[in-house]
């Protein structure tokens, strides 16, 4: 089994106990009824699962990680073999001076040990006592490492993510400090407003969004439009609409998934642009799809191919470690506008 490189006694204690008193409690009743001797039974069977424990704890931790998963196969047939015939001789002799000469009083006929018969039957008996305990054992393993493997995964994914959030959020801090040091060098009173607006989004982020995985799309907008108001700071000629078509009361989305979307748009339409206009269209279909679109104009001469921010990058990760195939995301040149299209669907946070 691959995922089981090293077998070890990690199903809890009480569970092997659990697990050997109902086996040994259902096979005395089960022979005491079919003999009518419970008293033999008992013994018998105290015997029985004295040497069927040690066996299948002695496979499980010593046989199977020593020969067979380094896939040494016949060694581990000939020492299993070895195994079984010392515990035919231990079974063999304790019936014998406990419980009585006849070896194999189940039998029609008294049998003497070393016969073929008695043999077999003892080594097929340990065999099926063997099968089906380490199925039992390598079974809850399994389960075990399959969880752990799950959780593992999940907690792998949510570290990924996180580290994406967190570059995707001073990535944005750093290009409105770059802002706010651009309009100190031009003494512009409009510098206090700038803190104030930056100080609002700041909370947004280390407060409001800081421990969840989808906010309501209502605080995302609002903080689009602070973000935009800081930039109508920095840029004298832009014009900025906002269109929300849907009722949006109701749905949530991943935190600050838009905001690279909007700082591209600024980022790369303002170049060489002394007339900035950026569209923002948001409106839900009714197959439960939220549509974002963003437009800006851009001027043609300017070359369109520089190299992108990680912000934008760092999104379509995210679009992709959250939704899976579920997202869609595009991009096209129509006129003097360039448009991201991007669509989600709503509310779902599995």
């Amino acid at each position: 089994m691959a995922e089981i490189q090293k077998l070890k006694f990690d199903i809890k204690l009480q569970n092997h106990f659990w697990f050997w008193g109902t086996y040994f409690i259902l096979n005395f009743l089960r022979w005491g009824a079919y003999f009518n001797d419970y008293p033999y039974s008992f013994k018998s069977n105290l015997i029985e699962f004295s040497l069927h424990i040690p066996l299948v704890y002695f496979n499980l931790f010593v046989l199977v990680p020593k020969y067979v998963l380094k896939q040494k196969y016949i060694t581990y047939a000939f020492s299993l073999l070895a195994s079984l015939f010392a515990v035919y001789l231990l079974k063999t002799a304790l019936t014998y001076y406990i419980i009585s000469e006849n070896i194999w009083p189940e039998a029609n006929r008294e049998y003497h040990p070393f016969e073929i018969n008695h043999i077999v039957a003892v080594c097929i008996g340990e065999l099926y006592v063997l099968a089906m305990a380490s199925s039992v054992y390598l079974t809850l393993t399994w389960l075990r490492e399959r969880e752990r493997n799950r959780a593992l995964r999940e907690n792998q994914f949510k570290i990924k993510l996180k580290y994406l959030e967190n570059q995707i959020q001073p990535h944005f801090f750093f290009n409105t400090l770059n802002n706010l040091y651009a309009l100190s060098l031009e003494s512009s009173n409009k510098v206090p407003d700038v803190i104030i607006k930056l100080s609002n989004l700041m909370e947004y982020v280390l407060y409001d969004v800081k421990s969840t995985k989808f906010v309501p799309l209502i605080k995302e907008i609002d903080y689009i439009q602070n973000y935009i108001e800081i930039e109508k700071l920095r840029f004298e000629n832009v014009e900025v609409t906002i269109n929300v078509e849907s009722n949006i009361d109701d749905i949530v989305v991943p935190p600050l998934i838009f905001i690279s979307l909007v700082e591209n748009a600024f980022k790369h339409g303002s170049l060489n642009n002394s007339n900035l206009k950026i569209k923002i269209n948001c409106k839900v279909t009714d197959n439960k799809i939220l549509h974002f679109e963003i437009l800006n104009n851009f001027v043609i001469s300017q070359n369109l191919n520089q190299k992108g921010g990680i912000g934008l990058v760092n999104t379509k990760k995210r679009l992709k470690l959250i939704y899976k195939s579920k997202y869609k995301i595009e991009n096209s040149i129509k006129f003097n506008y360039y448009i991201i299209r991007l669509q989600i669907p709503i509310n779902d946070e599995d």
